[in-house]
């Protein structure tokens, strides 16, 4: 299945394989003199350090997966990480984590077909995916640091995309999702600075994205959330309270409720 993005937003392989080194190199950049043992408000009970691992042994494995073109789940996620053996190593190492990755991504057709637990059962899923866990990474970084992130509004769409399109399929390791059920209650995600909106529909049987069509833009919604890009990709990620300003929510509250309560990826 190709994965389709309105015009205006569209972010594909060839995006995602950049953004990857960016991201990683941005993360590095924030890894400069800093204490790898401040804890990270988005992951809570980790380190930076610990933080840094899972990022770079995330590339790595998925760089496995890719290299494989694997047509099955794998019976074991472990693969020669290569950890540093000093403290100061950690930024090196995920460096060179993106450079695995790079040197996967260059030698696989997106295109090509191989098993993933979303719905996109092409190896262009593993390259968006990794996009994501480095990028919101990033930002759990910086804001670890005191910092304040920075998203690109594309790219923080397509991550809102990427997120919603592939959530009914994460039962697996987030097995509250399939609480997401419904007599047909819609929730509308609409960015204020892009394009970007999506209508979902909760149904007995399951959950999932309307297609985008004229229609679906102008169907009222049970609850609606709106904020910019980058805040929407935030909240759904569990790294913004839902009672921040920074986003806005309306309409049925329960429902908004059973939405966040159960949707944490």
């Amino acid at each position: 299945m190709h994965t389709s993005h309105p015009a205006g937003w569209a972010v594909g392989p060839a995006e995602h394989r950049a953004a990857v080194a960016t991201e990683t190199a941005a993360f590095v950049a924030a890894l400069d003199g800093a204490d790898l043992t401040v804890p990270v408000p988005g992951c809570p009970d980790w380190t930076l350090r610990d933080l840094v691992k899972h990022t770079g042994s995330v590339q790595r494995m998925f760089s496995v997966l890719l290299r494989r073109l694997v047509q099955e789940p794998p019976r074991s996620r472990e693969v020669e990480l290569h950890l540093p053996t000093a403290e100061d190593g950690w930024a090196d190492w995920l460096s060179a984590s993106a450079a695995e990755a790079a040197d996967a991504f260059a030698g696989t057709d997106p295109d090509a077909p191989m098993w993933a637990w979303g719905a996109d059962q092409h190896a262009r899923f593993w390259m968006r995916r990794m996009l994501f866990e480095t990028l919101v990474h990033r930002t759990d970084a910086e804001r670890a640091l005191g910092r304040r992130p920075v998203i690109d509004p594309a790219l923080a769409t397509d991550g809102v995309d990427e997120f919603l399109t592939n959530l009914p399929y994460a039962t697996l390791f987030a097995p509250n999702v399939a609480r997401l059920r419904g007599e047909d209650e819609t929730l509308r995600f609409r960015c204020t600075d892009t394009d970007g909106d999506w209508l979902v529909r909760l149904r007995p049987d399951g959950f999932g994205t309307e297609p985008r069509t004229g229609d679906a833009a102008a169907t009222p919604a049970d609850a609606a959330v709106k904020g910019t890009s980058a805040d929407l990709l935030l909240l759904l990620y569990g790294r913004l309270d839902r009672g921040t300003d920074a986003v806005e929510t309306v309409g049925n509250e329960a429902l908004l409720t059973r939405w966040f309560t159960n949707s944490a990826f």
